[in-house]
């Protein structure tokens, strides 16, 4: 049956036969959003977890998409997809306790040192912190398969009413939020990030690539795409938490 026609069907008539039909046709883009956030969350999340979770989303979607609006089913479904796997991996907090509290400690520097009007760098941070250079980058390759979840919570708790859905967000940040101010802010912040900094949160975020590709692209190893990700979403996390509190 021609895709239009499935859908036209569905929406009329909710039909069990045809909603199964609709899942397996896109069970393989949960797949690719699975596998590619799994090497976010590395060891931590299995892949399968990670389409079982998927799955959720996708259902949610079929439920709920509205051919109607002129938008392809698949880039609605993504970010329900992408949405339902952080929700269940923010529940089960899987960060251990002393790298959750790392985590914090390094937020709180890159936070205070943004209130000081100053661009956080890592020998800034490092030595707030009172470590090297090199212990700060290992940190933040630990902590990064956590930090999309934890932009999502803390946008969850400050933004709840200037941002549309907050899945949308993480799939692309500055398109999705609501209140113009806080988007030119956000815009601001992501130029003002260092050049790889900057590209990394542009190809993850905007043109979708995984961390494996993204190395490939700047020439580096996948360990430090991860810390540049981490470090990139740790300064827009401070300034948005600077915004904040104007």
């Amino acid at each position: 049956m021609d895709e239009a026609l499935l859908w036209e069907k569905f929406i009329k008539t909710k039909d069990p036969k045809i909603k199964e039909q609709l899942i397996i046709k896109y069970m393989p883009l949960v797949k690719l959003v699975a596998g590619r956030m799994a090497i976010y969350f590395g060891g931590n999340v299995e892949y399968d977890d990670l389409v079982s979770y998927g799955s959720i989303g996708l259902l949610d979607a079929i439920e709920k998409f509205d051919s109607q609006k002129g938008v392809k089913f698949e880039t609605y479904a993504y970010t329900r997809i992408k949405g339902a796997i952080i929700d269940c991996v923010r529940s089960q907090d899987f960060l251990p306790r002393s790298i959750r509290q790392k985590a914090k400690e390094i937020e709180k520097a890159y936070i205070e040192i943004e209130r000081e009007g100053r661009t956080p760098t890592d020998y800034e941070v490092a030595k707030r912190l009172g470590i090297s250079i090199s212990e700060l980058q290992k940190l933040q390759e630990k902590i990064s398969s956590g930090m999309i979840v934890s932009l999502d919570s803390f946008l969850e708790q400050n933004y709840e009413s200037k941002i549309g859905g907050l899945e949308d967000f993480v799939s692309q940040p500055e398109h999705f939020i609501e209140n113009e101010e806080l988007k030119n802010v956000l815009r601001q912040q992501i130029d003002n990030l260092m050049e790889n900094e900057r590209m990394v949160i542009m190809l993850y975020y905007y043109e979708d690539l995984s961390i494996k590709e993204i190395a490939k692209i700047l020439g580096v190893s996948e360990s430090r795409v991860s810390q540049l990700h981490t470090r990139a979403l740790l300064k827009l996390r401070s300034a948005l938490q600077k915004y904040l509190e104007k």
